[in-house]
């Protein structure tokens, strides 16, 4: 698993990023922010006291920027953000240092996805046999 990576502030005086460093940068935090989606991550983190440090829970708050569409779209487990977003709270970060917590968690992530594959299909499957009989009773 991929160990966080803190970022040390930026001042417009002291430090200019450049090109290279701002790609690294973005690669960096959007593998963070996606390894957010997985609850038995966040768990480790919790178990080794990151959810504890106030310069972690500030890079977390940094990390809402990929809430914005133009940060979002890159993201392949957009429900990492939902995730960024409950870690805002003292006491879902305090949670998921149980493990139980955690497989809780994960447990109804694949339960959900389990659902939404079969309710896609099924929607699927429904506009293929609409448009089916659409084209069987357009008159030629």
């Amino acid at each position: 698993m991929a160990q966080p990576r803190m970022s040390q502030p930026v001042t417009a005086n002291t430090y200019t990023e450049t090109e290279e460093q701002a790609k690294l940068r973005f690669q960096t935090e959007l593998e963070f922010v996606q390894c957010l989606a997985n609850p038995n991550y966040l768990n480790f983190l919790a178990q080794r006291g990151y959810f504890k440090d106030t310069n972690f829970i500030n890079y977390l708050k940094y990390l809402q920027y990929w809430k914005e569409p133009k940060y979002a779209k890159y993201l392949k487990y957009p429900q990492a953000l939902h995730f960024l977003e409950l870690l805002q709270y003292e006491q879902f970060r305090k949670e998921l240092a149980n493990q139980q917590c955690a497989k809780f968690i994960d447990d109804q992530q694949l339960l959900h996805w389990q659902h939404y594959q079969r309710k896609r299909v099924q929607l699927l499957g429904a506009e293929a046999e609409h448009v089916q009989q659409m084209k069987e009773t357009k008159p030629s």
